[in-house]
């Protein structure tokens, strides 16, 4: 299984029990996907939510920059359900870039992207970067603008239906 976070997302739990999400009443963990089971789960739901909509095939939830960026998503931990999951790519040694954010149907709307929003934050101020961008559907532009990010410009029309915004959000005060 994938390494269990404590609650600021960023240190693997060393002992304890599992906390329970205080949205729900079953037990939830932010794991980093490491076997190919986990990594299963996480592309099937980057598919379901993000290119399947549109008939897009399957495959086209993946790219090259998977390789080098580091993943987190959430699990429901009694049924193994994959809740949320996001990706966070660095740009440059100060600026990184949330990707491929999704969440599961029925479970939007209750902060489980803010919880991966969060432990993608959590991981960049670590490593040192200072800003994160990332380009907002134009149906998730309020949930990024209240998790603090900020509209740069309008930027790319996704599958020709999707409209796109460059959004930005420094972490840092440096």
């Amino acid at each position: 299984m994938g390494r269990v976070y404590c609650q600021n997302r960023t240190e693997p739990r060393k002992t304890g029990r599992l906390n329970f999400h205080p949205l729900s009443l079953t037990r939830m963990q932010i794991i980093e996907p490491k076997s190919p089971a986990e990594f299963d789960k996480y592309y099937n739901l980057r598919y379901e939510v993000l290119r399947k909509p549109w008939n897009q095939p399957l495959g086209s939830e993946r790219d090259e920059g998977d390789d080098t960026s580091l993943h987190r998503m959430i699990l429901d931990e009694p049924n193994g359900k994959t809740i949320a999951v996001g990706r966070l790519q660095f740009n440059t040694n100060k600026q990184a870039q949330i990707r491929y954010m999704a969440v599961a149907d029925g479970y939007q709307g209750k902060g489980y992207g803010r919880k991966i929003v969060g432990a993608l934050e959590d991981i960049a101020r670590e490593k040192g970067i200072r800003t994160i961008i990332l380009q907002s559907r134009e149906n998730a532009v309020k949930f990024y603008e209240r998790n603090g990010y900020e509209i740069i410009e309008k930027s790319y029309l996704l599958f020709d239906k999707i409209q796109h915004w460059l959004m930005v959000k420094k972490i840092t005060t440096d």
